[in-house]
């Protein structure tokens, strides 16, 4: 009788699964009985499953040598900088490039085996060569023991700036900074960038930090701009900020900008989707802020920053506009252009359109 493809796995696991087992007990263990392996790497992570526990200090043992011998006691400090979202295997991959480490597999074994590779912080360092790669991995938990770096990014709202607070390094409670934000009505005056601040810093000096970003930031020529237009600033800063939801790509603003002029100039509604969703609030469906796509019930949402039912600009900005948003709406495009739309090849890019049947033929097959 043929025994069927699962039970032919399992009894092939089954003696793999026992060398392991064995070999673990008869090499492994021997070497940590005394507490070497512990003493040296520190406790495993509790994350770790009983197999993978096995195979990742059988390998922690065979680079113990490459993890605990500086790659080069005499060298000089080297400027390191790992960027937001940069995986633990490309941080290992250029630590060896640079002469940090001598060997990136040693180190990210040695992560794994931690639980380190989920807790590496973006931000610039000054490396050692004469550290091992041990006293590395814990360095680069922290890229300034004094400063905290935060980024705000062109686009968010309030509380997505919150909600890059516990990673900064700054000891403010998300919900404290959207509470004084929202009191100070502080929605678009964030400027998008990224800030070094002292770890002291506290909601209120960060909040001002923030605003005084963007009163430097425009100038007297974006003021003349919007002037002309017919704008005073927290006008220019409401439209800038829906410029800034609906455009992927910069150089299209201007353009963005203009259709939205015509709109106001014609008497138009905006009808601008990023309105909706910013009156929409969170999803908790789609876990983000921006609700993506709208249904048409999302359409009829009661809100005064619902621009398919209310004329003119929303009440307030929706999100922290960039200096190109800005911009495009100091110095927007001079168009004929009512209408734009996605277009259909992923680029991010928009069609334009003067007239709305042109819009329509604009759609995609």
């Amino acid at each position: 009788m043929k025994r069927s493809r699962s039970k032919c796995c399992v009894l092939i696991l089954l003696p793999i699964l026992a060398a392991l087992v064995l070999l673990f007990y008869l090499v492994v263990m021997p070497i940590s009985s005394p507490g070497q392996i512990k003493d040296t790497f520190g406790p495993p992570s509790p994350n770790l499953g009983l197999i993978e526990r096995i195979t990742v200090t059988l390998q922690l043992y065979r680079y113990r040598d490459q993890l605990t011998t500086p790659a080069n006691p005499f060298g000089d400090l080297v400027p390191f900088q790992i960027a937001l979202g940069e995986s633990p295997i490309t941080v290992s991959a250029r630590l060896q490039e640079q002469g940090l480490i001598q060997n990136a597999q040693a180190l990210r074994v040695y992560l794994i085996y931690s639980g380190l590779d989920t807790y590496i912080q973006a931000g610039e360092y000054t490396l050692s060569p004469a550290l091992n790669a041990i006293e590395i991995a814990q360095a680069l938990l922290d890229p300034n023991p004094t400063d905290a770096t935060l980024v705000v990014l062109a686009g968010w709202r309030v509380e997505e700036v919150s909600t890059a607070l516990p990673t900064s390094g700054l000891a403010i409670a998300p919900e404290d900074f959207i509470a004084l934000a929202k009191a100070e009505s502080a929605e678009g005056y964030l400027l998008p960038g990224s800030y070094k601040l002292p770890r002291t810093t506290d909601a209120n000096a960060l909040l001002d930090t923030l605003r005084a970003s963007f009163d430097q930031a425009i100038t007297n020529e974006l003021l003349r701009g919007f002037e002309q237009h017919g704008l005073n600033l927290h006008e220019a800063v409401i439209l800038a900020s829906i410029v800034e939801r609906e455009a992927i790509v910069d150089d299209e603003m201007p353009l963005i900008a203009s259709v939205f002029y015509n709109r106001l100039t014609s008497g138009m509604k905006l009808e601008t989707d990023p309105t909706v969703q910013y009156a929409l609030g969170y999803n908790q469906a789609q876990s983000q802020w921006w609700t993506n796509p709208l249904s048409l019930a999302d359409l009829q949402v009661n809100s005064p920053y619902n621009t398919y039912l209310y004329p003119g600009l929303p009440p307030g900005p929706i999100c922290s506009p960039g200096i190109d948003a800005l911009r495009a709406v100091a110095f927007p495009a001079q168009t004929p252009y009512y209408y734009f739309r996605a277009t259909c090849d992923g680029s991010g890019r928009h069609l334009f359109a003067e007239t709305f049947e042109e819009h329509l033929a604009n759609a995609c097959p």
